[in-house]
């Protein structure tokens, strides 16, 4: 044992110096604690012949899962070549050929299909000439089920039969799969699409139907023509064929909104029309310029891989990101069906109107709309308190993976597609709409308003870069926007804003500095090049604590700031509203002032929030320590406000994760249940006259959260409740389901787990059923999480739903931790090909191995991905193992002290 302990001892060495090394690179590099692969080399399509517009004809077969197509494309060359480069993959060109404007036909001699980069080149036997021609490409294709592309859907019928519709996924570089193009989004043309389709089934595109005729060849089918489509990049086009009912409606503009659901459940889609057609007129009004088509579709597809996608004029969901029953959906899902069509609709101005010139640009778009969708949805439902969400849904989120050595800045370089899916992350969503929220915080609503005007109108139908939208805010509110947010945008991080006080007569004297925030804790030693960033700081103090009392930009590392009339036994506060993306560390003296504001309630809930989640994040960094989190987290037993909970629950999850661990698990579980206990008491089981939507959503966190940590009443509550919901005598809300399903498996047995199967089998929404499958993992018991493994792969549940029952067992136990890597390890080879190295083979890596906090699962982590590539999720893989060793270090350092707190607070007192 001894010789085993050196060993171990040796490893641990050996990866902390690894990890030293990491820290000794200049931070304002990507430094990574594990190499990245070379990146693939990587071309864009040449400019010599570029498409005006595509003439398109596809006919699908449901049944052999192919498709046939015809294109017909308006080019132009603008010189002389005899080759045509073009995206296509997994296509097979039968005939190719030219016909210049006013000439003959040239037919192709050759396809050269480059498959690694996606590419094929038709060879011509003579020059093309510069000037307008016909390109004419007859070619198959696959209906695949990889949910991207051109791709099929199962679905089944109110009779029980499956069957399958055929659908799109585009984005980023999948319309290459469906039809051969150029697949860039600066390459925009108009779109003229025909689809040959059965004649029971509905054809939807981007725009509206123009005619509809038997289709002569066979009169089991019919010919569906759509209008030409404005302008507009290929990922953004759409189209889908299926059996689906619709509600409709229109929108105070004259815009036609259809929201398309499954056949007999037309009336789940009310919620989303009512938003939807709210959401237009608000955008138009924003932005000052109308939505540009005649009609807009919603659909809810049944395998979707992401929540949306935002195709110009037919908008894609997943089911349970559209379809609302108001018997059977809880709050929470009418709030996320109000964000993601908030997001969607957002997308047809900007994204849609006007384009990101290329992928580096993907955060302007993601993050736009993740910003805008917050400011939409509290016009929509003011009683929501969205904003403060924000904070704790987006806004925290972003900022812990931006502490990792292995994050990435806003901006990235991106060339081969492989690379591109690996952008679509917190950093470019939550981390863009966060620092989005700080720019219109700082110009003020109305210039603001003023410059998006001026960038849509100046690009509208064009492409645009990250530049060409500060210029437009500079220009309407005369402001330094490029300097500032290029210190946001283009390099990785942010500051951690380090404050200390001094009482001159009567003015506050605050010296304030800046440094990079680590995960890892502070990094010694001086840096040449230590970035810094460009802080706007406002200030408040407690005799206004919602009113800014003074701002000031932070553009050096540290600077000294006056603030006149301020009385002694006065606090102040930096970042009111926990607006300017950064973390902020405060004097002993400071943060003793401020945390009477907690109990009493003065603070505002975003800044309990702000303050209470910053000094999580420090605790986790090694600048504090964790006890001191327990100690502040005490403070909140008065607390009102669901989102502050919210956040209080999300890291004590964190920390309950971390403690798995360790012997003492069931302490922490005990600080938990007398936490949560009073305002659990509170709220009581039943809603009362008078509550709303967030009184319904803090009840389903509270008893969740007894009910898991073992609250004895909660769970014999919960079980009684259960039993009367599964016999039919007193069906359970909706907003109760999930705590009472969590409780009763986290305290449950293989019978508890066959009702569970049961009731999954019966129910008819995909909200229920995706509600059931997010807690299975929650059972405890070896043999039976297994069960709930086996069913995670079989036909029971979506391909896509598959990653969050793994991921639930993986988050619930540590015995479940490792049987789900086991699994994922064990089934890679299905998965991967599965998921075709979209985000949802990122989604799973993260939630199966995030947890672990053994120094050697690092490198086990880390082996095993060396052997099985995974590209689209290498900085994923990355990240992980950055965690798994950040966890190590926080449990060598904080467990007995954290042990000892929890002990003494239940000892008697002598």
């Amino acid at each position: 044992p001894e010789f085993e302990s050196q060993l171990a001892d040796l490893f641990r060495t050996l990866l902390f110096l690894q990890l030293l090394l990491v820290r000794f690179k200049s931070v304002s590099s990507e430094s990574t604690l594990f190499s990245m692969p070379e990146r693939r080399p990587f071309v864009r399509l040449p400019t010599d012949v570029y498409p005006v517009n595509y003439g398109l004809r596809l006919k699908p077969d449901l049944i052999d899962f192919t498709f046939e197509g015809k294109l017909e494309a308006a080019v132009e060359v603008t010189q002389g070549t005899n080759q045509i480069v073009m995206n296509c993959a997994d296509i097979d060109i039968i005939t190719a050929s030219f016909v210049p404007e006013g000439g003959e036909e040239i037919n192709a001699t050759g396809f050269n299909y480059q498959n690694e980069d996606e590419k094929v080149t038709l060879c011509f036997p003579s020059t093309l000439q510069k000037g307008s021609g016909l390109l004419k490409i007859d070619f198959v294709g696959e209906l695949n089920d990889k949910m991207k592309g051109f791709y099929r859907s199962k679905y089944t019928i109110p009779s029980g039969e499956i069957r399958y519709a055929a659908v799109t996924q585009f984005e980023a570089t999948d319309a290459r799969r469906a039809f051969p193009c150029w697949d860039e989004p600066a390459i925009k043309a108009t779109f003229d699409i025909t689809l040959i389709v059965p004649k029971d089934r509905v054809a939807l595109s981007n725009m509206n139907v123009v005619d509809r005729k038997p289709y002569p060849e066979d009169h089991s089918l019919v010919e569906v023509k759509f209008a030409t489509t404005p302008i507009m990049s290929t990922y953004l086009v759409a189209f889908v064929i299926g059996e689906y009912d619709f509600v409709e409606s229109q929108s105070s503009d004259g815009v036609t909104v259809r929201v398309y659901t499954p056949v007999g459940k037309a009336e789940q889609g009310r919620f989303a029309l009512e938003v939807a057609t709210k959401t237009l007129p608000f955008y138009k009004d924003y932005f000052s310029v109308p939505y540009p088509l005649p009609k807009i579709d919603l659909i809810a597809i049944a395998d979707f891989a992401a929540g949306a996608m935002e195709n110009w004029g037919l908008v894609t969901y997943r089911e349970t990101a559209l379809l609302i029953d108001p018997k059977n959906s809880c709050a929470s899902s009418r709030q996320w069906v109000a964000l993601v069509v908030g997001h969607e609709l957002a997308h047809q101005w900007f994204g849609n109107l006007v384009t990101m010139e290329w992928w580096t640009h993907l955060w302007l778009n993601e993050g736009f709309a993740s910003w805008i969708e917050y400011l939409c949805v509290d016009h929509c439902f003011p009683e929501y308190d969205i904003w403060t969400q924000f904070v704790s849904a987006d806004y925290t989120r972003a900022l812990d993976l931006d502490a990792l050595d292995n994050s990435h800045p806003i901006e990235v370089d991106v060339g081969h597609p492989s690379e591109v899916d690996e952008i679509f992350d917190a950093i470019s969503y939550s981390k863009g709409a966060s620092v989005i929220r700080m720019l219109h915080n700082y110009i003020g609503d109305e210039d603001f308003r003023k410059g998006m005007n001026a960038y849509l109108l100046k690009f509208q139908h064009k492409n645009a870069s990250t530049e060409d939208l500060w210029e437009c805010l500079e220009q309407a509110s005369g402001k330094p926007i490029a300097a500032v947010m290029n210190s946001w945008t283009k390099q990785m991080g942010f500051p951690i804003i380090v404050v200390d006080q001094e009482q001159h007569g009567s003015d506050r004297v605050l010296k304030i500095s800046q440094k990079k925030f680590c995960a890892s804790g502070p990094r010694n030693g001086t840096y040449e090049n230590c970035p810094n960033w460009m802080v706007p700081i406002s200030i408040c103090t407690s005799e206004d604590p919602s009113c800014t009392k003074l701002e000031v930009l932070l553009d050096q590392p540290e600077t000294t700031v006056n603030i006149t009339n301020v009385a002694p036994d006065h606090w102040l506060k930096i970042n009111p509203g926990t607006v300017g993306f950064y973390r902020i560390q405060y004097s002993s003296a400071m943060l003793e002032s401020l945390l009477p504001g907690i109990r009493d309630l003065t603070l505002l809930p975003v800044d309990r929030l702000g303050l209470q989640n910053d000094l999580f994040s420090l605790a986790r960094a090694g600048m504090i320590s964790t006890v001191e989190v327990l100690k502040v987290m005490e403070a909140f037993v008065n607390e009102p406000n669901y989102t502050v909970w919210s956040d209080l629950s999300c890291n004590l999850g964190v920390l309950s994760s971390l403690l798995s661990h360790t012997d003492f698990h069931e302490d922490i579980q005990e600080f938990i249940r007398d936490l949560f206990t009073p305002i659990g008491m509170k709220l009581g089981w039943d809603s009362k006259t008078g509550e709303g939507h967030l009184d319904a959503l803090l009840r389903g966190l509270v008893l969740g959260k007894l009910g898991k940590a073992g609250h004895k009443a909660t769970l014999e509550e919960a079980r009684r409740r259960f039993k009367e919901h599964v016999e039919g005598k007193q069906i359970l809300p909706a907003d109760l389901r999930s705590p009472v399903y969590l409780t009763v498996l986290k305290h449950g047995d293989s019978t508890t787990l066959d009702t569970m199967l049961k009731l999954h089998k019966q129910a008819d929404m995909q909200e229920e059923k995706n509600r059931i499958e997010r807690v299975l993992g929650a059972i405890p018991a070896p043999d039976i999480i297994q069960r709930v493994l086996n069913f995670a792969l079989s036909e029971e549940v979506r391909p896509q739903d598959t990653v969050s029952v793994i991921g639930g067992v993986a988050g619930s136990s540590k015995q479940g931790r490792q049987a789900a890597w086991k699994l994922v390890k064990d089934n890679w080879e299905e998965l991967h090909n599965r998921y075709q190295g979209g985000l949802l083979i990122s989604r799973l890596i993260k939630l199966t191995v995030d947890g672990f906090a053994i120094d050697k699962m690092a490198a086990e982590v880390k082996s095993f991905f060396e052997s099985h590539h995974a590209p689209a999720a290498e900085r994923t893989v990355q990240q992980c193992c950055e965690n798994i060793l950040l966890n190590a270090a926080w449990l060598k350092r904080d467990a007995d002290a954290i042990h000892q707190y929890l002990l003494q607070r239940k000892a008697p007192p002598v």
